[in-house]
């Protein structure tokens, strides 16, 4: 049987690759995308979905309209990583059309799709999380019927990339964030801000990627140009990858969702996510002293088989 999955996304450049992981494994059946505010505006993020999946001749895949603001926090973007327009801000005037999207909004499809499915479906977002909060909410008992839930987002020691103290995901909606990880009690994994960094991929590895002679190839190596180049200056290296190369963030939490025996290490822990404070707004806290008091708690990725997590990205282009 195909491993079940769906998607939440804000397709900027990284959430573009992980979706084309996802789609590469013959294993796994993507039952529809449900798309979110953040990297780019919620418009741009149903466009840049629809090219991801027409690059991939996959434009069967059900796309939904997911939620265009946080729950309470200010709406921002990361428009100067990804492009303003989330994908390297290379024009496509034979982009699909919004007409192709579902009438059902994302919550909604979420929770049907959930129900029609229970104990078969693993969802990984790889946004802010504002969608799965709102699903939660109005249906608390999607988060026993998914299969699991696989999250890139949150940190592990403080170290922000948006805040002092804060990741994007996190930052962007921390009150989605607080509410997904007391309320979903599926089996939760997170690949976090930190950890990413130091599975950094070599440059060189990088160019391998991206001179495949394919039509996905050449797409992925257009739209990251802009983010491969702010990634590769001194300044952004020496303070968020640690000199390691390039971040593939939102990849980790997808390949690992594709194939659970990529992870190699991982550490459970209750946690959850600051709302207050001028710094540390948005921070995920891990609970090692078990004060929280928490029955479910999440499994904190350590360490992948970087190898076979090359692999996949390799297969992903072809």
């Amino acid at each position: 049987m195909k491993k079940k999955l769906i998607l939440d996304v804000d397709t900027g450049v990284d959430d573009a690759q992980s979706i084309m992981v996802a789609l590469a494994d013959p294993d796994v059946e993507v039952l529809g995308i449900t798309c979110c505010h953040g990297n780019t505006t919620l418009e741009n993020v149903l466009k840049n979905t629809l090219r991801v999946l027409k690059v991939c001749n996959r434009l069967d895949i059900p796309v939904y309209r997911g939620c265009s603001v946080p729950l309470l926090a200010r709406k921002q973007h990361a428009g100067d990583y990804h492009g303003k327009d989330g994908l390297g801000d290379v024009p496509d005037p034979d982009a699909p059309g919004l007409e192709l999207l579902q009438k059902k909004k994302a919550v909604q499809a979420l929770i049907k799709i959930v129900k029609e499915n229970p104990g078969e479906v693993t969802l990984v977002a790889t946004a802010p999380l504002t969608n799965l909060a709102v699903a939660v909410q109005l249906d608390p008992s999607i988060s026993k019927k998914l299969k699991a839930l696989y999250i890139m987002g949150g940190n592990i020691e403080s170290r922000g990339n948006t805040t002092v103290c804060g990741e994007f995901n996190f930052v962007a909606d921390p009150e989605a964030a607080y509410v997904v990880l007391d309320r979903y009690t599926c089996p939760t994994y997170i690949a976090t801000w930190e950890f990413t960094c130091r599975n950094s991929l070599p440059w060189a590895f990088c160019d391998q990627l991206l001179d495949q002679k394919t039509e996905k190839a050449a797409f992925m190596k257009d739209i990251s140009a802009l983010s491969r180049k702010k990634a590769n200056s001194a300044e952004y290296q020496k303070e968020v990858t640690e000199g390691k190369g390039f971040n593939a963030c939102d990849t980790y939490a997808m390949a690992a969702a594709v194939n659970d025996s990529l992870i190699t290490e991982s550490e459970e822990l209750a946690v959850t996510v600051e709302l207050e404070g001028n710094y540390a707004r948005g921070m995920m806290v891990l609970d090692y002293m078990q004060l929280l008091k928490k029955k479910n708690k999440a499994f904190i990725i350590k360490k992948v088989d970087l190898e076979k997590f090359k692999q996949m990205l390799m297969n992903s282009l072809k």
